[in-house]
């Protein structure tokens, strides 16, 4: 058996490097791994969020940015691009460049097959390492099932999922109802 030596860069490099890419890729602990593309049913659930939170949260202080901004997480070294991120009141920056955003209060991930389980382990484990992060939510593209972490004001998380249609996530952290239906408008499950 033949093993490829892993290459590790510092994240300047690979800052460089990704500001160069046509593709996204992540970065920890010194590894970059390639991101892949998202069907059909990933975007149309990942913009409905988008929609809809921009909508409920137009004239307050927060603000919802798609997957393009990569977030910094300076707590543990994670660069990762979350589907949506709402930040409280302004979008802090890593640099000058302003393509890095720090310190987001809620984070949306639409899971996909291939990364659920490192949506629901290991990148929610890094995520948590956020101090600014309030709630955490995970929504399914094959079938109605949203997962909401929220944190409580001793540092655990809790998890309650909603399974229907009618069901109505709340965003206490940035004063925000999202309907069920509204996330899943224009899918067929």
């Amino acid at each position: 058996m033949i093993t490829k030596e892993k290459k590790y860069i510092t994240p300047e490099e690979y800052l460089k490097f990704e500001r160069q890419s046509e593709e996204k890729h992540e970065y920890f602990n010194g590894e970059v791994f390639t991101m892949s593309g998202a069907g059909v049913n990933h975007n149309v659930i990942a913009v409905n969020i988008l929609v809809a939170l921009a909508n409920k949260l137009k004239g307050t202080s927060h603000i919802p940015l798609g997957s393009d901004m990569r977030v910094y997480v300076s707590e543990n070294g994670l660069y990762t691009y979350p589907d949506i991120s709402v930040f409280q009141s302004e979008v802090k920056l890593q640099d000058e460049e302003k393509d890095t955003a720090l310190y987001p209060t809620v984070i949306f991930e639409v899971l996909s097959k291939s990364t659920q389980d490192y949506d629901r382990g290991g990148k929610f484990k890094l995520y948590r390492d956020i101090p600014s992060l309030e709630e955490y939510v995970l929504v399914s593209q094959e079938s109605i099932n949203v997962e909401h972490y929220k944190k409580l004001t001793d540092g655990k998380w809790l998890l309650e999922e909603f399974k229907k249609l009618e069901d109505t996530l709340v965003l206490s952290s940035i004063d925000c109802e999202l309907d069920l239906k509204d996330i899943y408008d224009r899918l067929e499950l």
